[in-house]
């Protein structure tokens, strides 16, 4: 007999889901402001600032945050991403981030830190500096400049169409929407799996790993200075 016994468990914990809606606003934040130019630049900066804390905590949180956030738990090889594409994935590989996914959130997260790493040393010779530009030659932020501006925003823009497609994709065909669960935390499925920790002791560590990436961008940022 088929079993028809359903299980609510919680996937996402709070801090993956504010780190998630919190990127989100900033990379929209940085393309318009990036667009605009002349004085939206200010913002420009401190939105890529918030980005590179984004992403150092993410990092550190892959480590010890709620299960299915950890890096562990993310099936990337070739072999988990054929039986995903195939259908023949284990319930383990779809709980969290599936194969797919998972190398959409590395190479997101990669794309971002080149962006903001050139961003740091670029100069658009009209008003605008990296704050670190004056530490590296004149050829780096020459190539910094043009990868910021031209490749390395549109890989992000087409990495972020990706995204979005794939969502579309999975709701379309008939599977449980993923979007849902990045704002409640929970999945309803079939077999029962690790439940990610999501208490008060988890989200004070969030906030001391939070507060040290701000503070670690801050000593970054200030070497230019």
């Amino acid at each position: 007999a088929v079993s028809l016994m359903m299980f609510t468990v919680r996937i996402w914990d709070l801090p993956t889901r504010l780190f998630h809606w919190a990127l989100v606003t900033c990379i929209v934040a940085l393309l318009i402001t990036g667009n605009l130019g002349g004085a939206a630049m200010a913002w420009h900066f401190r939105f890529g600032y918030a980005v590179l804390t984004l992403v150092l905590f993410r990092l550190a949180w892959g480590l010890c945050g709620g299960f299915w956030s950890r890096w562990a738990q993310m099936p990337i090889s070739l072999r988990h991403v054929r039986a995903y594409l195939n259908g023949h994935s284990d319930i383990r590989h779809r709980a969290g981030h599936n194969p797919l996914g998972s190398l959409s959130v590395i190479a997101l997260l990669c794309v971002l830190l080149l962006q903001v790493g050139t961003g740091l040393v670029s100069d658009d010779e009209i008003s605008n500096m990296g704050p670190l530009s004056t530490l590296v030659s004149g050829t780096v932020v020459t190539w910094a400049s043009s990868w910021h501006k031209n490749v390395g925003k549109f890989i992000l823009i087409a990495l972020i169409a990706m995204h979005l497609l794939a969502l579309a994709w999975y709701r379309f065909r008939k599977h449980p929407p993923l979007v849902p669960a990045m704002l409640h935390g929970n999945k309803t499925l079939p077999e029962p799996v690790p439940e990610s920790a999501d208490n008060g002791k988890s989200r004070v560590l969030a906030l001391m790993i939070l507060f040290s990436a701000a503070l670690t961008v801050a000593a970054l940022v200030s070497l230019g200075g």
